[in-house]
């Protein structure tokens, strides 16, 4: 007999997690089916310990940096030591039916799991993203790491080729570039994080010269050369949407291997889907966000995504902080992190954020900045473009001193007055 549910999500991870607790909530009787770790990636082989890494790797004290032994023994705490316990715990404790396993589509309303089978009324898929290892001739013989690996082990490498220059790649290659690891990293593109605009790609490439990680750009790697270093593959990740049954549902993904979805985060009727499956964007609070948006669809509430504000933030030492459209026919304007008193009082350090605004209607659409805690003080920028704060009254909030933030009134000031 099929034991029955409401709602079935498929698949563990940030997005997972908070769709069947925040469906729990609303007494919606839901099974989470996860063969993995309980939470995903992101607490245990990702976003905790690659900041726990990075925020002892920018530790310095009259002794110099902590040793690479403590710097992984707080990684690993941050991590929960990878025991995903108390995450289960936590869900069963909501009212969630946790079910251990790899799970999959066997006709209209099933899904089974090993001897199990879960019948449901609603489907939603949060089966995340595995990392992409490409193709290179040597690559199966060369002594390879995924970011999973490099944030898992104790092993601190005499020499690490970084292959990938976008987040990932860069935050990586500073952490173990600073704990004396010989770092190379190699970009295919003409810069790093070739997404967002170049002063940051310049900015966050000057830190990690400044660190001693040889970076080379416009290089395309064909073949993997014999040599001891080890190889940190960080070239992206591929939505994880094989062996599930979607064809059992006659759903397809597109050419990424990715879940359509509309503003509802719905892929058709009686389907849903959340996270780095849908292809939208790739971070935690993005899947958590569509986490919300599914819960209330599924519980009457009817509620669209917005993603015109969400942040893409990578925590180089300086920090990258950006936000919604960084295109160049939107009116901009640049400002210098180092004209703030703040500045002074730090020592002075490098940094830039550029601001812009839509010609016509003068609100804000997007912000990139990099420099030091822009992860925290810059956050502001992301309640202007969701909530179309206009200009003038962006203009006269007032922010503390000394802090970064008060630049900010600087460009707001700025844009508003080419408005009018």
């Amino acid at each position: 007999m099929a034991e029955r549910f409401d709602v079935v999500v498929l698949g563990g991870g940030s997005g997972g997690e908070a769709t069947a607790s925040g469906l729990a909530g609303r007494g919606v009787s839901v099974a989470l089916v996860e063969a993995n770790l309980v939470g995903g990636e992101c607490p245990y082989v990702a976003c905790m310990p690659s900041k726990a890494l990075l925020r002892m790797a920018g530790l310095r004290d009259a002794n110099g940096r902590p040793s690479w032994a403590e710097a992984v023994a707080f990684r690993d705490e941050a991590a929960a030591h990878r025991d995903d316990s108390e995450a289960e715990r936590s869900l069963v404790d909501d009212g969630v039916c946790v079910v251990r396993g790899h799970g999959a589509i066997t006709s209209p309303g099933r899904v089974r799991v090993g001897s199990r089978e879960l019948a449901y009324d609603e489907l939603v898929v949060a089966t995340g993203s595995e990392a992409t290892i490409p193709s290179l001739e040597g690559i199966d013989q060369a002594d390879v790491w995924t970011s999973e690996d490099a944030l898992s082990s104790s092993e601190l490498p005499e020499s690490l080729v970084v292959l990938g220059g976008g987040p990932v790649g860069c935050e990586l290659a500073q952490a173990y570039a600073r704990f004396g690891s010989d770092v190379t990293l190699v970009e295919s593109a003409d810069r790093l994080l070739s997404r967002e605009p170049g002063f940051v790609s310049d900015g966050v490439r000057q830190a990690l010269v400044a660190d001693g990680v040889q970076v080379r750009l416009g290089t395309e790697l064909d073949r993997v050369p014999a040599a001891p270093s080890k190889l940190l593959v960080a070239v992206g990740a591929r939505p994880r949407t094989g062996n599930i049954g979607l064809d059992v549902l006659g759903v397809e993904t597109d050419d990424s291997g990715a879940l359509p979805v509309d503003d509802q985060c719905r892929v058709t009727d009686g389907l849903w889907a959340v996270g780095d499956v849908t292809g939208i964007a790739p971070y935690t609070h993005a899947a958590n966000y569509q986490a919300k948006i599914v819960v209330d669809n599924l519980t009457g509430k009817s509620r669209r995504a917005d993603y015109r504000a969400i942040p893409r933030t990578v925590y180089t030492d300086p920090v990258v902080f950006c936000v919604g459209q960084t295109e160049d026919e939107s009116v901009s304007v640049d400002l210098d992190i180092a004209d703030t008193a703040r500045a002074i009082i730090d020592g002075r350090p490098s940094g830039k954020v550029r601001l812009y605004a839509d010609p016509k209607s003068g609100v804000l659409v997007g912000a990139a900045v990099v420099g030091p805690g822009a992860d925290g003080w810059a956050a502001e920028l992301t309640l202007a473009i969701r909530a179309n704060v206009e200009m003038e009254v962006l203009a006269d909030v007032v922010h503390a001193f000394p802090t970064y933030g008060e630049l900010l009134e600087t460009g707001y000031a700025e844009l508003d007055r080419r408005r009018a």
